[in-house]
């Protein structure tokens, strides 16, 4: 049976969403992924087609609208049924800005990239062993580069180093920014890449090698917890959360 993969497309067009959504599409179907690519914010909305998921790919940047937070509970418990999260960029980490447990699913919320396009910046790997970053060495990039605010929990893979731009931050000293990382929600697997302001950005090897591997490493999730028979309801809990 195919694994499936979900990909939430749309938001802003200055992230390409389009060019990205095809990039990550072309992939994961030569992976022998059933992709199913989605325009309209209903679809979060059906818990059925959300469990059903192998993987879940959000492409979409700065929703405009506000959505009630009931609309994320139903990720929430997909998520942590052991359906995958993986995404880029804004794409994920700067999708739902106004929602908190969106935030916490993730790990992040973008809140600046001083210097916009065209900032030159590395990205340093910190993590040697983990076979997501196996053979991957630092890289430079021209792009944005994203200054997150980022949940302690994360286990980050990458990094970079602020400020490349003087800006206010600058009073603070050197930062290292964590850029890419995976995280647990439930039994689900997440991870996010802060590269990818534009599609071409993943021409560079690094950049995809990370992204490439992230997207399959999330996928497995779904599988290791059908296999042991787990469920969202193992994590479940009554009492207010957020």
């Amino acid at each position: 049976m195919k694994r499936k993969a979900l990909i939430l497309c749309g938001g802003w067009d200055g992230h390409e969403p389009k060019l990205i959504t095809a990039r990550f599409k072309k992939f994961l179907e030569s992976e022998d992924f059933e992709v199913t690519v989605t325009e309209t914010l209903d679809t979060f909305q059906d818990l059925a087609l959300l469990k059903s998921q192998d993987l879940i790919i959000p492409v979409w940047t700065m929703c405009k609208q506000e959505l009630p937070k009931p609309f994320f509970e139903g990720i929430a418990e997909a998520i942590g049924s052991g359906v995958g999260l993986a995404g880029n960029h804004g794409g994920m980490c700067d999708a739902f800005r106004n929602n908190v447990l969106w935030q916490f699913i993730t790990g992040a919320n973008w809140v600046a990239h001083p210097g916009c396009d065209g900032t030159p910046y590395r990205v340093n790997i910190i993590s040697k062993s983990n076979p997501l970053t196996d053979g991957v060495k630092d890289f430079d990039v021209s792009s944005e580069q994203y200054y997150l605010h980022t949940d302690p929990a994360n286990e980050v893979l990458a990094t970079t180093r602020f400020p490349v731009v003087r800006w206010y931050h600058s009073a603070n000293g050197e930062v290292d920014v964590p850029q890419v990382w995976t995280r647990k929600w439930g039994h689900g697997r997440v991870f996010y890449n802060a590269l990818g302001h534009h599609d071409d950005v993943f021409n560079i090897p690094e950049a995809w090698t990370m992204m490439a591997r992230g997207l399959l490493w999330a996928a497995d999730g779904k599988r290791i917890a059908v296999e042991k028979g787990l469920s969202a309801d193992d994590w479940k809990n009554e009492k207010g959360m957020y």
